[in-house]
């Protein structure tokens, strides 16, 4: 179920791959879109540069939107103190007291397939919002801080928050090869065009669900290795692109691509 009213949406990590995708969606709906991002964020509503680890920019960033997605982040596994802590999670602190503090009615936290690894490949499938965790490393494990907190936020401060774990985005070549080249990666690949859509859907879908879990990824090849089902139901998200579509000629590059049909 979505409704039809205009909202107006802070997107943070908004120049990145899955950042430009959803401003470029939610653009297209009629939305305002207020980018955030260490560089400016192309055609974006309104472009704002800063640093997610700054609590008084977040907070100035959030006024006069209703909905917060965050996709700021460092990408995956990196040094914990330096990279992690800083830059994955104290921004979470940031973006939920800028929406309790604001008024924002829905926080969407980009999380990760990552919190069940190991489940990925050993099965049972699909993996359900509810299997138990199994994060890979510490990137992971700062997506399970999130989650939590957001669940805590939800429940204290009465506000809609979806935990958006997410499939492989493509974001240059080293990643396409390695999504390629696994026949499990690719099932759950998630296109920057799907990507678009699953955030417009969760920005439009009717509210007062509180906090939520759900998968987002493109169609499967081989299996059903995210359930889909929750998005499906809470948000009316349907992927359209399988792998390898929706891909962007600039991260192909002139080489083929691993596992295309």
């Amino acid at each position: 179920m979505t409704t039809a009213a205009k909202h107006r949406v802070l997107v943070t990590g908004s120049a990145g791959r899955i950042g430009q995708a959803v401003v470029d969606a939610l653009f297209a709906r009629g939305h305002f879109v207020r980018g955030f991002d260490l560089v400016p964020t192309p055609r974006a509503s309104d472009s704002i540069v800063g640093n997610i680890a700054n609590n008084e920019a977040i907070i100035s960033a959030s006024r006069g939107t209703d909905t917060i997605i965050h996709l700021g982040a460092v990408p995956d596994d990196d040094d914990f103190l330096t990279k992690l802590l800083p830059n994955n999670i104290v921004p979470i602190h940031h973006i939920l007291e800028a929406a309790r503090l604001n008024g924002n009615q829905r926080v969407i936290l980009a999380s990760t397939g990552q919190l069940n690894w190991y489940q990925q490949f050993d099965g049972p499938y699909p993996i359900r919002v509810n299997d138990p965790l199994e994060p890979r490393y510490w990137y992971a494990a700062a997506k399970v801080f999130a989650e939590y907190a957001g669940k805590a936020y939800a429940m204290k401060h009465k506000i809609d928050v979806i935990a958006a774990r997410l499939g492989a985005c493509p974001r240059d070549r080293a990643l396409l090869d390695y999504i390629g080249e696994s026949e499990i990666v690719r099932d759950v690949y998630l296109s920057p065009g799907d990507a678009g859509r699953f955030f417009t859907c969760a920005v439009e879908a009717a509210g007062g669900f509180g906090f939520q879990v759900v998968y987002a990824c493109s169609k499967w090849i081989q299996r059903e290795v995210f359930d889909l089902e929750p998005a499906r139901r809470l948000l009316g998200f349907e992927p359209r692109d399988r792998w390898p579509e929706g891909i962007p000629p600039e991260i192909i590059g002139d080489k083929p691509i691993p596992g295309a049909p």
